[in-house]
């Protein structure tokens, strides 16, 4: 995969998670029940928090150095996941909105920046890339917009069901 094409993968999942959250209100983005008691919002602040740590890691592994394992650091990833929403659970919506885009930004430029080929094969930098990244963003759109038929279908009952 060359560098043009990483960026349309990537583009196309990180679109198809805008649109998953498109239209909501502010209210709707902050109701817990989208996977577990996550919000929309609680969702957004994951996927920034693993884009972050795609930004933070990156460089070392470019560099031949491996990132400290979750395991051992933090007690596993979900444990990681926990720490790291308890830590954003504060900010407002507007603020998990704006960090979204602004590291998002940052992570296209850094793929712009980096050499091709560390793209071009299945290296320890692509898989991280990819399992931060567009490999990711598809499991929480899918749970989005499944929460959104539900909660729609809850309201309206006589909605016809789009499973």
């Amino acid at each position: 995969m060359d560098r043009q094409q990483l960026l349309q993968r990537l583009g196309k999942a990180w679109t198809e998670l805008e649109e998953s959250y498109a239209g909501l209100s502010a209210s709707q983005m902050m109701q817990p029940g989208v996977t577990g008691k996550w919000s929309v919002r609680d969702i957004l602040a994951h996927v920034t928090t693993w884009e972050q740590e795609a930004l933070k890691h990156l460089p070392h592994i470019h560099k031949g150095n491996r990132p400290p394992r979750y395991s051992t650091e933090y007690g596993g990833i979900d444990a990681f996941n926990a720490l790291m929403t308890e830590q954003k659970r504060r900010l407002a919506l507007a603020e998990v909105l704006r960090e979204l885009h602004e590291v998002h930004a940052r992570l296209i430029c850094y793929i712009h920046e980096i050499p091709e080929e560390l793209l071009m094969r299945d290296t320890r930098f692509r898989r991280r890339l990819r399992l931060d990244t567009y490999s990711h963003y598809p499991k929480h759109t899918k749970a989005i917009r499944e929460w959104r038929v539900r909660t729609h279908d809850r309201k309206n009952p006589r909605a016809p069901s789009t499973q």
